[in-house]
């Protein structure tokens, strides 16, 4: 049994917790009381407070964050009904703001606010020595990255087999986009670049081959970025994978000749564009240029094997749908892999709420808190945009229709698969859970809204991205899908029990 619990409720198993590493490395001679527990939000939040209960802590601190807030509120107040004695202790950037407004406030007995790497262990301390703060937020004091101990021992075997291993070479950002948490940074700080890199090596000597860093500049100083590419070229195998966040508009020759020598496979770039409206940029404080960076996208898809992965966000404050429909079609110009089209969220803290009243952001009070209305696009459209978003991620940034989605997008690629995106809801009234071969027989039978669609052309093309699908059956038109589905069909349960009964329903 341990005193001390490290837990965080992560999105989905793959994901490995890098904060709860951070924090167990640095409770020195705390550390032997401690162990960290992680979950997903998919677990049942009883089982959660179950398995917790199990170990008899007296103390456990929670990673706190948008994705995973309803799930661990769950587990808190069920705890503190269980253990009022249990000492439960928040962290992370969903409670690091508005932190008393916010309802799982009351189910706590303390939050620590900011970086908690140093704070969390002088924390525990300070309960195990009976010498409990009167203060319930404990606002952590500024750190020097030198001062804290690296996490990456802490990632086990099974995490380098089964999970992604999160590294970072900075903390911060210098930018101040303002719906992003990193705006209220002073800048970017760097990790000592030869301790960093040594802890690297280690992780790659224990077999760690995919390393996704989550620097919010990863090329913001680039003679640190050719030092950590050139490590890993020196080190390049067939199954070496790096991700890496860059700013769009800063690549310099250097770094493109460093990019040009790695193979296909082994590089990922999540490109942050959001917008290119320049009266939208210039009012949330984003510093880009846009003829720069779409250059340089350009550039990267075609001189380089990397994965581009680019970022849109719908719903900044004087955003339109015209507006939004020429940055998506000018970034789809530009031929990245993946389009990633955020809907925007009011992240705790944020600087984006200053335009509240002159733009009238209205934003789901539930999370994750995504806008619901703005005085330039309404609810309907927003509603309308939320499932461009879904299918345009099920069709666009699947990869699976590579053939087909040329021929459907033609020259006005926005309008045209808002279209489709609303011919797909009136058919099948759902955004999630539609089976891959439903979506291609439903893809069949588009030339209901694209009459000038060249039939002939297009059929076999969509039967070539089915083939690649590997789906067993052959493809059924739209008018057959449409009668099975509507036919009465009883429940698996039923038939199970009919059939043991040996009962022939008429």
């Amino acid at each position: 049994m341990k005193n001390i619990l490290l837990t965080t409720l992560n999105a989905k198993f793959i994901h490995a917790s890098l904060g709860l590493r951070y924090l167990y490395a640095n409770m020195a001679e705390l550390q032997p009381q401690c162990e960290m527990v992680e979950y997903t939000i998919k677990t049942r939040p009883i089982d959660i407070v179950e398995s917790l209960l199990m170990q008899e802590p007296k103390i456990i601190g929670f990673g706190v964050y948008i994705w995973n807030i309803e799930e661990t509120q769950q587990v808190v107040a069920q705890l503190k009904v269980l253990r009022p004695d249990l000492i439960i202790i928040l962290g992370g950037p969903e409670v690091s703001y508005e932190t008393e407004q916010h309802p799982i406030f009351k189910h706590c007995d303390y939050v620590i606010t900011g970086a908690a790497d140093l704070s969390f262990p002088q924390l525990c301390r300070d309960i195990l020595n009976q010498r409990k703060p009167v203060e319930k937020i404990i606002r952590s004091k500024a750190l020097k990255l030198a001062d804290i101990q690296f996490p990456y021992s802490y990632y086990t075997q099974e995490d380098l087999a089964h999970r992604l291993i999160y590294v970072e070479a900075s903390r911060g950002c210098p930018f101040k986009c303002e719906f992003c948490l990193s705006a209220l940074d002073k800048t970017s700080y760097p990790f000592e670049l030869e301790s960093f890199l040594e802890q690297m090596q280690r992780l790659y000597d224990k077999g760690a081959r995919h390393f996704k860093f989550v620097d919010r500049t990863f090329n913001l100083k680039v003679k640190t970025t050719l030092t950590i590419l050139d490590f890993f070229l020196a080190r390049m195998s067939d199954d070496l994978f790096l991700h890496f966040e860059v700013i769009p508009d800063h690549l310099p020759d250097a770094l493109k000749e460093k990019l040009k020598l790695f193979p296909a496979g082994s590089l990922q770039f999540e490109v942050g564009i959001q917008t290119f409206n320049p009266d939208v940029q210039s009012l949330i404080s984003r510093k880009q240029n846009n003829e720069k960076s779409k250059a340089n996208l350009q550039w990267l898809r075609h001189n380089t094997t990397a994965h581009i992965h680019a970022d849109l966000i719908f719903g900044l404050p004087g955003e339109t749908i015209d507006s939004f429909e020429d940055s998506f079609n000018q970034l789809y110009q530009c031929e990245p892999h993946e389009i990633q089209m955020g809907i925007l969220k009011r992240l705790k803290g944020s600087p984006i709420i200053r335009h509240t009243e002159e733009f009238e952001l209205r934003f789901n009070p539930l999370p994750p808190y995504n806008i619901l209305t703005t005085s330039t696009v309404d609810f309907m459209t927003m509603q309308r945009m939320n499932r461009f978003a879904r299918y345009w991620d099920m069709i666009g940034n699947s990869g699976r229709f590579s053939a087909t989605l040329p021929v459907l997008l033609g020259n006005n690629p926005f309008a045209r698969f808002l279209k489709l995106a609303d011919w797909l809801f009136e058919k099948t009234q759902q955004t999630h859970q539609i089976n891959l071969k439903r979506l291609f027989e439903l893809l069949l039978g588009c030339d209901e809204i694209f009459p000038e669609l060249d039939f002939e052309h297009y059929r076999p093309l969509l039967e070539q991205d089915y083939v690649k699908t590997k789906l067993k059956g052959r493809l059924q038109t739209e008018r057959l899908t449409e009668q099975r589905h509507t036919q009465h069909k009883r429940s698996i349960r039923q038939q199970r029990h009919l059939a043991e009964k040996g009962t022939n329903a008429p």
